[in-house]
């Protein structure tokens, strides 16, 4: 019984810190409120356009749209992963002040966090979904489950990182701009724009070095089992779990040893 009111408990801070995280977003100016849910759409947008130009003639319109269906996989998933890290460098910092409350521990102010950046791309992954409908763009999913899985299991590994940020970024303020700085190349070296089956015809030893990076594998993931004519050849599911245990064990053990410091810090 005891049990059951601790978690009821926990449930009750986290909705409040959700409420608290989702109103803060949403009252923080309405250019930045728009960019969040325009950036994927314009990106997207965007890359198809150069697509077509790049390809001319050569380029279908059932060519375009599968390409614009690869392109918003890899941005909405990006995305996810990218501001999962980014929000979470000041989580603890943001909410020091509710830290006096008993109930309120640190991690609950970063799991607040990603459950509004998943809340967040959700909204943006329906808007692209009734788009779609609409203009008869839809193309049913080879694996939608698997597809749900791979989004799920970035979101896991998102937050492993974003944990241990969370704690290094608490003491080393450097930490925060180094994530920032990485944005940029991660988003050309994670697969969003082409298939690592693309890029090892051309040059396997690139596509072997590009494959280090876990994100690509969640990439890989998620187009292989979207897209009839791709496949997970490329995705290595021993290497993801690695990965996703390691930084979850990383970042747990070091809040569970520095949750004293970290409240104080703050």
């Amino acid at each position: 019984m005891k049990k059951q009111k601790g978690w009821q408990k926990q449930k009750t801070v986290l909705d409040a810190l959700f409420l608290r995280e989702l109103k803060a977003r949403f009252t923080s100016g309405q250019a930045g409120l728009f960019w969040t849910f325009f950036q994927p759409f314009f990106m997207v947008f965007l890359f198809v356009t150069m697509h077509v130009i790049m390809h001319g003639s050569d380029t279908n319109s059932n060519s375009a749209i599968e390409y614009g269906i690869f392109i918003a996989l890899s941005f909405t998933s990006f995305f996810l992963f990218r501001d999962l890290l980014t929000k979470s460098s000041g989580a603890f910092r943001a909410n020091k002040a509710l830290f006096i409350y008993r109930q309120v521990k640190p991690i609950d102010t970063l799991i607040a966090r990603l459950m509004v950046e998943s809340f967040i791309m959700g909204v943006v992954i329906l808007g692209f979904v009734i788009l779609a409908v609409y203009f008869d763009l839809i193309s049913p999913p080879k694996n939608l489950i698997m597809v749900t899985l791979g989004y799920l299991w970035l979101t896991i590994f998102g937050f492993g990182i974003g944990l241990i940020i969370a704690v290094a970024n608490t003491f080393y303020d450097v930490v925060g701009k180094i994530v920032g700085f990485l944005n940029l190349p991660l988003l050309f070296l994670s697969a969003l724009f082409y298939s690592i089956e693309s890029i090892a015809k051309t040059n396997p030893e690139a596509a072997q070095m590009l494959l280090y990076n876990p994100i690509v594998h969640f990439m890989e993931m998620i187009h292989g089992f979207y897209f009839y004519d791709l496949d997970d050849r490329y995705v290595d599911y021993n290497y993801m779990a690695l990965w996703t245990a390691t930084t979850l064990f990383i970042g747990l053990w070091l809040y569970i040893n520095l949750e004293r410091k970290i409240v104080s810090t703050s």
